[in-house]
């Protein structure tokens, strides 16, 4: 049943985006779509009443609690800058708005950003850590909270494999600088 709210909570959070930005933009009404949009974070806050429910009540941890802690470093971590790139995108397309920003694609300014990026990562499942580690002791049983542990070698997998793959990768091998936007190299 938590897998299931995970991924409703997922449309949860593409249906209020849209809506939020529809009613701002194409309906005119921005008071109803910032209401959308400040529901955006209860999402969050449902998946993680359910879960804390559901490991209280008993259950026995199991890989779907665990995504719901990185589902909600992630969001977290993440959540605000996806919400402005739609409305940035939005805004254009619907009321006249500047280009949005896109990020750079080359140079330096390219491996600064994938920096960025995987600091925002350390950030997201530094979170989901904290919030697994929250639950293990919550529940205080180590038999029922076991699957859970299994966690942190993943997401540090995770930090360890996106390090090499784009950060330190692109400062040892940095993008050529794109002067013709038809011409994107990749060195």
């Amino acid at each position: 049943m938590l897998l299931a709210l995970i991924v409703g909570c997922e449309i949860a959070f593409w249906v209020l985006l849209v809506l939020g930005l529809v009613a701002r933009y194409i309906m005119g009404m921005s008071r109803l779509g910032g209401f959308f949009l400040l529901c955006v974070p209860l999402i969050d806050l449902i998946l993680l009443v359910a879960t804390v429910i559901d490991l209280r009540s008993g259950a026995i941890a199991n890989p779907a609690h665990g995504l719901a802690a990185v589902y909600l470093g992630f969001t977290v971590v993440f959540g605000h800058g996806v919400i402005k790139w739609a409305d940035q995108r939005f805004a254009r397309k619907f009321a006249g708005g500047p280009e949005p920003w896109k990020p750079p694609v080359s140079g330096w300014d390219y491996t600064r950003y994938e920096w960025v990026m995987w600091g925002k990562g350390v950030l997201a499942c530094l979170i989901a850590s904290l919030l697994i580690l929250a639950a293990i002791f919550m529940v205080g049983d180590a038999a029922q909270t076991a699957e859970l542990t299994a966690w942190f070698p993943s997401l540090a997998g995770l930090m360890i494999i996106w390090l090499f793959a784009w950060p330190i990768w692109y400062t040892v091998f940095p993008k050529k600088i794109v002067t013709d936007t038809n011409d994107v190299g990749d060195d």
